[in-house]
């Protein structure tokens, strides 16, 4: 019973998580980040892609390059 009871709990937790409309502007501003993992034709290699997406203003591309 104990157990249950703690899982319940737990699950409790869990769905009253809210973020706050700070955090989720923060979050929209950090770099979308994929990976991918395969293997090769030939099944000798282990191809680990990893693609960073960062979306930035031009004006700050022209400030830093100027």
């Amino acid at each position: 019973m104990a157990k249950n009871k703690q899982e319940q709990n737990t699950k409790q937790k869990y769905m009253t998580l809210e973020l706050s409309a700070v955090k989720i502007e923060q979050l929209s501003k950090q770099p979308i980040i994929e990976s991918a993992v395969s293997t090769s034709e030939d099944g000798k290699w282990i191809i680990h892609k990893t693609i960073i997406t960062d979306i930035k203003p031009k004006s700050y591309f022209e400030k830093v390059m100027g």
